[in-house]
């Protein structure tokens, strides 16, 4: 076990220090871009100033035969775009650490635009173990290319065994930035008897017990990931860092999308990853506080300016839990006004 006072050491003589806390950044989509697709890549200068993160992909989306492309293609992108102008955070999802392309992603993407990258993206985290090698490798790249800061690392929950270590997962380096949910690997992994890429099932409910009368008994949809959200979010939030919805697989329906966003809203998450530019939007909705919320949140914040004590406002008592609710709301309202003007103005924060 490495002592807490060695925690926050760089693994590799002249890598930068790890961050002791994580850089504060609005991150309500990650959206995913192939960039071995010569299109996409050309219209990521301009799709940067329209999401919080842009991520290019290289892991299972990309065909064997294009996985040195979609290398460079990042390498091209990154390289031909300001991210940092507009505030957009730079991603990559490289390929699984069992695979024999993984290293070729670091050894290149860090020598040549370290500096630029803000995270990697790990598929199939199984343990901490996974993540000590990638930070030990990435401190060794960061001091061999004069990275001057610390890349940060996020975990994707992809394997019945990466869930039962989610805990020793978040806790395992200073560089952790946040986890996501892998729904389609993870229902394999499972034998979870679905085909669908995130979302519910119609058939996993509830049902009402019968009536004596024999009459229709209702009947409701649950959630397939409530559990698995819930685990990942404590073990995020226990140690500072942030959760994710991963992806939702069916393009067509919006507004299922919505409603699995807006549940991992409401549970802890984030943000979401955007496969689709219709889901560009669709994030930017719900992962933003309602403006009602955010202006009762308002209001309790300034009755009650040090937290403590009880107040009642609407005939509804206020005391230091919910001043933590109402925190929670107004600095992540705080934070989406400083990039959407409308919002701000909605909320009043303008």
């Amino acid at each position: 076990m490495k002592l807490p006072r060695r925690f926050f050491q760089p693994l590799a003589t002249g890598a930068p220090a790890p961050f002791r806390d994580l850089p504060v950044k609005l991150e309500r989509m990650i959206h995913f871009v192939p960039p071995h697709n010569e299109k996409v890549r050309a219209r990521v200068p301009e799709l940067a100033a329209t999401v919080d993160v842009v991520l290019g992909n290289l892991e299972d989306a990309v065909p064997i035969d294009q996985k040195e492309a979609a290398r460079k293609g990042f390498v091209a992108m990154a390289q031909a775009t300001d991210f940092a102008a507009s505030g957009t955070g730079l991603w990559t999802r490289i390929n699984a650490l069992n695979s024999p392309w993984i290293l070729d992603d670091l050894f290149e993407i860090v020598s040549q635009v370290g500096d630029k990258l803000d995270v990697v993206m790990v598929p199939k985290v199984e343990g901490p173990w996974d993540i000590h090698y990638i930070d030990q490798l990435l401190a060794q790249l960061e001091a061999r290319h004069g990275v001057t800061k610390p890349i940060l690392v996020h975990a994707i929950l992809e394997t019945a065994e990466g869930v039962a270590n989610v805990d020793a997962i978040a806790s395992a380096s200073p560089r952790m930035h946040g986890m996501s949910l892998g729904p389609a690997d993870l229902a394999a992994s499972r034998g979870m008897k679905t085909t669908r890429v995130g979302g519910g099932h119609p058939d996993y409910r509830v049902i009402a017990d019968p009536t004596q009368d024999g009459a229709v008994r209702a009947s409701a949809q649950q959630d397939l990931w409530h559990y698995t959200i819930a685990k990942m979010v404590d073990a995020c939030m226990a140690n500072g860092l942030k959760a994710f919805y991963g992806p939702f697989g069916d393009f067509s329906d919006g507004e299922a999308c919505e409603a699995q966003f807006r549940n991992a809203f409401l549970m802890g998450c984030a943000g979401a990853w955007t496969l689709h530019p219709n889901q560009v939007a669709i994030a930017k909705r719900v992962f933003a506080p309602d403006p009602a919320e955010v202006a009762f949140a308002v209001r309790i914040v300034e009755a009650m300016p040090d937290g403590t004590g009880a107040v009642m406002l609407d005939g509804k008592m206020q005391d230091d839990a919910t001043w933590k609710q109402a925190k929670v709301i107004v600095d992540l309202a705080k934070l989406v006004a400083e990039k959407d003007p409308e919002l701000a103005k909605t909320y009043g924060l303008a």
